[in-house]
């Protein structure tokens, strides 16, 4: 199996290249196209080589979530099948079948919404610290990967490529954003965490936390902006998933996520500055070992199988 690191569409406009995502325009105005590649990150640097098959899963994990939960909220989301997608793209099915979305255009808010269920990574970092997260109190006493008493949305802000998202408290967030938006974004967030950690129990799968990210349109009926969910959704690039079977509070978990390849990195020497060049793995910067590429792709395809109880 090949990975593709790079979407190749020279008829389209490439608009942004994310760490995963390939962003085009179209021949709508009203449309864009989302290509998910093969690409993985870790502590914010992108590998060289990518994980065969990624793009596709992301992609079909998604659609799955955007199925399941757009009664809550309207979403980004027009089409999967490329025969109905501008014909302009069309001539590139081959490249872009499982791993492109055709999606509505909206103007994105400037945060990243986490809803955390569970007490982990950044948040458990802060908390031993302080008693808190994203400067919320929190109850004395608790242990790493404990479930809290109630989700928490924790936001922080959405930095430009290259950059550093930045936790932030909620009223910093509300002062960004305005209030009344800021109130929408959270409970919608806390709604859409709650209803997609309860579904994932019940497939022997811990939500521990997410991030989602929203974005505006304007409707023509009324003319007034309104709040519609956008990106990828419910991933295991954006979210942290646990095996329920093993879960252990007072130590981290076990994970579906890309901790398995953070782990490797940091055995094999990774710190930041030892990204690229002379000065990476082998003088050529980070490169996965051939099984780690594969147990990579074992953990999202595993991920995928138990939230839809389909193969990949």
């Amino acid at each position: 199996m090949t990975a593709l690191i790079n979407s190749e569409l020279p008829a389209l406009n490439l608009l942004s290249k994310g760490k995963v995502r390939d962003i085009y325009a179209t021949s709508s105005p009203e449309h864009l196209l989302f290509v998910a590649s093969d690409r993985i990150s870790a502590y914010d640097v992108i590998l060289r080589n990518g994980v065969p098959d990624k793009g596709k899963i992301l992609t079909k994990i998604s659609l799955f979530w955007f199925n399941k939960l757009g009664h809550i909220i309207p979403t980004h989301f027009v089409t999967a099948d490329i025969d109905e997608m501008p014909l302009e793209v069309r001539q590139y099915k081959d490249q872009l079948e499982g791993r492109t979305m055709l999606v509505q255009r909206a103007k994105v808010i400037p945060l990243e919404a986490i809803v955390r269920g569970y007490l982990t990574g950044s948040g458990w970092s802060e908390y031993k610290k302080f008693g808190t997260v994203h400067g919320i109190a929190l109850p004395t006493g608790l242990v790493e990967s404990e479930k809290l008493p109630e989700p928490l949305f924790t936001p922080s802000t959405k930095a430009e490529q290259g950059q550093h998202d930045e936790n932030i408290s909620p009223e910093k967030a509300a002062a960004l954003i305005g209030q009344d938006l800021y109130n929408e974004v959270s409970s919608k967030a806390i709604q859409l965490y709650r209803e997609a950690a309860d579904y994932a129990l019940t497939r022997g799968v811990i939500l521990a936390d997410t991030k989602f990210e929203f974005g505006l349109i304007d409707n023509p009926k009324t003319g007034a902006q309104e709040v519609m969910l956008i990106d990828e959704l419910l991933t295991p690039d954006s979210s942290r998933y646990w095996p329920a079977a093993s879960y252990t509070p007072g130590r981290s978990q076990p994970s579906f996520d890309k901790q398995y390849l953070r782990d490797w990195l940091t055995a094999n020497g990774f710190r930041k500055g030892l990204e690229n060049g002379r000065e990476g793995k082998e003088g050529e910067g980070w490169v996965m070992e051939q099984g780690v590429v594969e147990g990579t792709r074992k953990r999202y395809a595993e991920a995928y199988s138990l939230l839809t109880g389909e193969e990949f």
